[in-house]
């Protein structure tokens, strides 16, 4: 079974807690405290395997975890790293949050490896925590929890042209010729079920990516049959060729059926209605009078708007050379760059930007700073990056959306004063 599509449940590692003990060795009768910081938590990881070409895998397994980092130990000792997790998808996996639908990543171009969920730090054991006037903490941190998501993986064929066309037009006639491709040919409606795709090799030039997408139907936007599981295959395609049946074998209108499969990629994705197209004006072989040949009428109604027609018999090869050069022309004029979809969700910033968690605010008058604490901010503290200048913005975002900086200001604040949050100490600026 072809599968391109599956929804899946990621979770990273927990990070391990900070271990709390103290040194306790014969003549040393305050050796200070020596606890340990935890492992850090496993990130999930998405790889691009070029060995797959389907999503088959997501259908049977659907759970997914990264392993917990281990905690600390006594005299120092560091909990050791929670495994990675590494899911290896093929080439043109696009990865949606489930829920919104927003694209996360793309699996294509120069993307091959993309880490999706970082694990949780580990905390700091109690050595962290001794002062001057606190020399035998009976504090340690806590492991930062682990993340998780639903997700929608959706394959998307790369290739660079893209065959429509309404059923028994001769699209898997016409791959087979062109391509080493093999589909499976039948005289049924809608008979081709997998995207099909074949390299067209090209006599001067490098040729190009063809794929056979499964003949359309009226309605195909709206869902009907499998349109959009299908139309999903064609978003990547920079040209593509419409297949009509020029000699109406089964009694249809050759220009009625070319509108109305640009109907529906218009309802579908207008982007994808506005890519160049060609029309092929296939089985001319069975046409007998060629002075009255409908394949002028098709001429009369689409070339004044821009559109090449070329008549072609996918049976006999006749007219076939003149198309694949024409379209690679048209390739070479718009570049190799692989479309890509630009991510809409930041797993960083939008899952755990909203929290009804609590928090304190308060000020130390023995060690003169204010402390920040409470779960919601110890969260968000391990979810946030703050060596990058992307994540502190971001934290520094949270506290003034969530009150955070109001309530210092109200405890009286000053530029210069110190900040401490779970072992971070920050000097406040307005």
């Amino acid at each position: 079974m072809f599968a391109d599509r599956a929804r899946i449940y990621v979770k990273s590692g927990k990070g391990g807690d900070g271990h709390v003990s103290f040194r306790r060795e014969k003549y040393v009768p305050a050796g200070g405290p020596d606890g340990g910081d935890g492992g850090r938590g496993g990130d999930v990881i998405f790889e691009v395997d070029e060995g797959l070409n389907t999503l088959v895998d997501y259908r049977n397994i659907r759970k997914y975890k990264a392993e917990d980092g281990e905690p600390g130990g006594k005299k120092n000792c560091r909990g050791k790293d929670g495994g990675d997790i590494v899911l290896k998808v093929p080439p043109g996996t696009v990865i949606k949050e489930a829920e919104s639908g927003k694209v996360i990543t793309d699996m294509s171009g120069d993307n091959r490896r993309y880490i999706l969920l970082k694990g949780g730090r580990g905390g700091s054991g109690n050595q962290h925590y001794a002062t001057s006037t606190m020399q035998a903490p009976k504090y340690a941190q806590p492991g930062q929890p682990a993340k998780e998501l639903n997700l929608l993986l959706e394959l998307k064929v790369i290739a660079d042209v893209g065959l429509v066309g309404l059923p028994n037009v001769g699209k898997s006639t016409f791959l087979s010729r062109v391509t080493n491709a093999k589909p499976k040919i039948a005289n049924y409606h809608f008979t081709t079920l997998n995207p099909n795709l074949g390299v067209v090799d090209l006599d001067g030039s490098n040729g190009f990516v063809i794929a056979d997408i499964p003949g359309l139907i009226e309605g195909a936007s709206e869902g009907v049959g499998l349109g959009h599981e299908f139309l999903r295959h064609i978003e990547r395609t920079k040209v593509i060729i419409h297949i009509v049946d020029a000699a109406g074998t089964e009694g249809r209108d050759p220009v009625a059926d070319i509108y109305a499969i640009n109907r529906e990629l218009e309802a579908y994705n207008p982007d994808i209605a506005r890519r160049p197209q060609v029309i092929a004006a296939n089985k001319i072989d069975v046409i007998f009078d060629r002075e009255n040949s409908p394949v002028e009428a098709i001429k009369a109604e689409f070339e004044p708007k821009g559109i090449s027609v070329y008549p072609i018999s996918a049976v006999s090869g006749e007219g076939m050379k003149e198309l694949l050069y024409r379209v690679n022309e048209m390739l070479k004029e718009i570049g190799e760059e692989t479309t890509m979809f630009a991510q809409e969700f930041f797993p960083e910033t939008d899952i755990y930007g909203a929290s009804d968690e609590p928090y304190t605010v308060a000020y130390d008058e023995e060690n003169d700073e204010y402390v920040i604490s409470g779960p919601r901010v110890e969260k968000m503290l391990g979810y946030t990056n703050l060596d990058s200048e992307k994540g502190f913005t971001f934290f520094q975002n949270f506290l003034k959306s969530s009150g955070i900086l109001k309530e210092l200001e109200d405890l009286g604040i000053e530029d210069g004063d110190t900040v401490r949050m779970y072992g971070h100490g920050f000097n406040y600026y307005r």
